[in-house]
């Protein structure tokens, strides 16, 4: 393997490679050498991935990337034409479906933490492991990205139950299906801590819309647990990214463009902002004691 010097190293960065390093033991910030990480030896690959051609649905999904913008814009028009659709109709009951798709979807995220975390788990008990977590080339799978196409389904029983549509809801799975579309081509080591942060709040959160479905009564507190750890979630996001931007002005090699993190930066500060808005206005200061019934219904 070619060993560049810091400064070709650098270089490269700047120019918003997408060289991966996984730092050695004992570093100090001053004596790294690149070392691109590849799937995990402890990480056996499960049949329908092995199944996928990776490589060629990533350089599809990075030479088709006007494609996203064109879903959200049709997405977002749905939810206006779909609201003026449903304005003289009656709301649709559709409870038997939302049991299938939030069992499915809770089962899907539930599947995928499992799936997610102990690469994270195995990075973090290692010298450096938050550096490496979020600056070595991520191994992406396709589960995560597949999962937030499928979540584009909540905004349809929300329009055809005749229930409001929070701009909160719209706008976070707009831009999250963007972003994700957008940087899935470059394998970014922070979809690391999105994709285990997220399954594991929706894998609870599915779980949650499931049992309302089926008329089970549940504390309001849980909704507000859903939402405190969604609030957390965008702490965390932001903190990540911060610490990302610091590591690339440093000159520290980090296999992410500094491009896609100032983007991110700003997502995650924007939902932290009205996240934050959110939980006020439905748990702290309700306009009625019974205003909480439904309200992590955020994403």
């Amino acid at each position: 393997m070619q060993t560049l010097t810091m400064e070709e190293t650098i270089t490269k960065q700047k120019d918003m490679s997408v060289l991966a390093f996984d730092p050695p033991d004992g570093f100090t910030g001053k004596n790294i050498f690149p070392d691109p990480v590849t799937t995990p030896t402890y990480m056996e690959l499960w049949e329908v991935e092995k199944n996928l051609n990776f490589h060629e649905w990533r350089m599809w999904i990075g030479a088709h990337y006007k494609l996203p913008v064109h879903l959200c814009f049709l997405y977002v028009m749905g939810i206006f034409l779909g609201q003026i659709f449903m304005r003289r109709k009656p709301a649709y009951k559709l409870n038997q479906f939302m049991i299938i798709w939030n069992v499915a979807l809770a089962g899907f995220s539930l599947a995928g933490f499992f799936r997610s975390y102990p690469e994270v788990l195995h990075l973090l008990y290692r010298s450096n492991g938050f550096y490496r977590i979020t600056c070595s080339r991520y191994v992406g799978r396709f589960s995560y990205f597949f999962r937030e196409l499928m979540e584009l389904g909540d905004t349809a029983f929300i329009v055809l139950r005749k229930k409001p549509v929070i701009f909160l809801h719209w706008f976070h799975h707009a831009t999250v299906m963007c972003y994700t579309w957008s940087t899935f081509e470059y394998l970014d080591p922070s979809h690391r801590w999105y994709t285990v942060m997220n399954y594991f709040i929706h894998a609870i959160m599915y779980s949650y819309y499931a049992l309302r479905a089926m008329r089970f009564t549940l504390n309001k507190k849980v909704s507000m647990i859903i939402t405190a750890l969604q609030l957390c979630q965008m702490i965390a996001g932001v903190g990540i990214n911060v610490y990302s931007i610091i590591k690339i002005n440093e000159g520290t090699p980090c296999a992410r463009k500094l491009q896609n993190v100032q983007m991110v930066l700003l997502m995650y500060t924007t939902y932290l902002v009205l996240f934050a808005q959110f939980f006020y206005s439905s748990y702290i200061t309700p306009k009625n004691k019974n205003d909480t019934k439904d309200r992590c219904h955020c994403e």
